[in-house]
This record gives structure tokens, sequence and C-alpha cells, in this order.
């Protein structure tokens, strides 16, 4: 059963105080009709109307003025447990390193490079679909580190004491059924997949849904979205079922469906290393860049296509290049 979460009571409290959903969402870094989206999903799991809506902004329902109450108690309790426990860390190399990312396939090595070459007392990790909720622990201090896809409206938020830096322009493949027609070709036409039902992430977690939108609105075509899915198992599933999906380039084919590029990598989408300066690793920032890199890297041949593709475009990760000339410290530190 789904539950709330505390980006959703972000998002309420942000509604409130900005008094219009289009400016909470400057705020929280997302789109629009995301947030929209999201807000509907609150309400469906709370059962009623949080606001009322219209052209002149956003005011809490009695329903909405409760729960925003009870949100702000919520927040305000965490951010006092947060930092009563950050109080009681005498010697920061004891405290746990806490690593965010989005599932992606490199997330293992990176934890594999940093366990390696970073000396702290543990290391943890938080997983979760959404790059705005990643960004969220790097703002509350929750987390030291986040590796995920930038998403529209990242540039809205006001990131302070953070650096963030590109990891690599990644291509986007797609997943189609392996008894699909275009299953035989090396690449495919996006605009072949025109009658194809789309698989895609819930609006409030799908970071690139206008710039594909429009990468298929350019090619003749207004995408036929059917599928609204998180997990990337189901997602493989459809596809192999018949749907059409977006993929990560080093992903493999399965049973039932293969991994194709898509012709002229006509979408990429930047995949970003976002680091605390405050936190344990500010000092630290090319190391870590230079874990990430290797991690990246080593990803790349698992998928012969991605590999060639790699070597075509090393304008996509010559940062990524540099950081893996760089010398590798000996032993952890």
């Amino acid at each position: 059963m789904a539950e709330l979460e505390l980006r959703h009571l972000r998002a309420i409290c942000a509604i409130a105080e900005e008094g219009s959903v289009s400016k909470a969402a400057i705020r929280l870094g997302v789109t629009q009709p995301a947030l929209t989206a999201q807000l509907r999903s609150i309400e469906r799991l709370l059962d009623g109307e949080l606001f009322i809506r219209s052209a002149h902004g956003s005011v809490p329902t009695e329903l909405g003025r409760g729960v925003v109450r009870s949100a702000r108690v919520v927040l305000e309790d965490m951010a006092v447990l947060l930092a009563s426990a950050r109080s009681h860390r005498s010697d920061p190399a004891e405290a746990p390193l806490v690593v965010a990312a989005t599932p992606m396939l490199f997330a293992s090595a990176l934890i594999a490079e940093l366990r390696a070459w970073v000396r702290c007392s543990q290391l943890r990790t938080e997983i979760d679909s959404s790059g705005p909720a990643l960004l969220d622990l790097i703002s509350s201090k929750q987390a030291d580190l986040a590796v995920f896809e930038r998403f529209e409206g990242m540039d809205n938020r006001a990131l302070r004491d953070v650096e963030v830096r590109t990891i690599v322009e990644e291509p986007q493949f797609v997943a189609l059924s392996s008894d699909s027609p275009l299953a035989s070709r090396d690449e495919v036409d996006l605009a072949d997949l025109a009658g194809l039902d789309w698989v895609v992430p819930p609006p409030d977690q799908d970071c690139m849904r206008l710039r594909f939108r429009a990468a298929c609105e350019a090619v003749g075509f207004t995408p036929r979205i059917t599928h609204h899915v998180t997990e990337g198992r189901t997602a493989m599933a459809l596809a192999a079922a018949g749907a059409v999906c977006l993929a990560q380039p080093a992903s493999l084919g399965g049973p039932g469906f293969v991994i194709r590029p898509l012709s002229g990598s006509v979408l990429t989408q930047s995949v970003v290393l976002v680091i605390r300066l405050d936190g344990p690793l500010g000092a630290r920032r090319q190391e870590v860049f230079s874990c990430v890199a290797h991690a990246y890297r080593s990803i790349v041949d698992r998928n012969p296509t991605y590999a060639r593709w790699w070597a075509e475009h090393p304008e996509a990760h010559a940062e990524l290049d540099v950081a893996l000339r760089l010398p590798r410290p000996s032993s952890p530190s």
C-alpha cells in the first residue's frame, strides 16, 4: 500500500507557503505538471482535496490546513532529529558516509570504489527513483553525495554549498520486444516507434518528460503513454509484451526483449554528481569524481553497442576521461 513520504510533506508545505502550484514547482525544482500529478496522488492517499485551485492560486481546504500543520511538525521534528544526531558525532571520521543515487547500473560499482579509496566507519546508500528527492537529501544534509540524471527544473533550485558536475552525456537506448520487426535492426528510428505503447516513469519521477515528448513531436508523433512504472524489471516485462521504453545504454537484453540505440542519438541525458561542500567529501571532490569515473567506465563495455558509441563520441565523456587518468591513492584515505 502506498504511503506518504517526506517529499510529499515538503510538496504540500511548499504549495501552501507559495500560494500556487506553479511557484511551488519552481521552488522544488520540478515541472508544474509533475507537481500537480504528485498532489493528486497525495489527495488520493488522504481521500480528500487539500487545495482549492483557481486562476488566483491555491488555497488550502479545511483538510488541507490540518495536513499542512501536521506536515510542518513532522518536517521540523525530522530537522531536529538530524541536527541532534550530527551534534553527537565527536569525530567526523566516525560518521557514516551516505551515498544517494537513482537505480543506475553503475551504483554498485561506485559503492565498491568508494569503499576501496575513501576511509569511513560505515557507508550507507539511499536509492530513490526521484532526482528531486535525492537533491532534497543533499540540501537537508542527510546525504554526502548523490548521483542521478539531471531533471527538468533542476536549474531553478536554489543550491547552496554544493558542487554539481556532469559525469557523462548519456544516450538513450530503447527496450522493445524480441518479436518486433525493429528488433533485427542495429539502430531504431524514433519515428518508427510511433504506433507503440510507451512505458515511462510517473510524471513526478520522469526526469526528461518534456524533452522526450518534444523529441517525439519533432519526428511527427505524440507518444502514446499507457504505462507508468517505477521499477525496471516491470518496464522490461512490458517491453517484452509489445510496449517500448527508454533504457540505460549499458543495459542488456533479456527474455523476450532487446536493447537498441536510437538513430542519431536524438535523446541524451546528463548524469550528474552532486557533492556537499560542507560535508566530509567537500575537500576531496576530485578524488570522489575519479571514483565515479572508474565506476561508470566499468559498465560501458557490458553492452558492445554502447562501447562502440562511447568510442565514437569522446566529446560526451571528456571530463570523465581526464578523471580516469588521475593517479589513485595506494590505500583508503
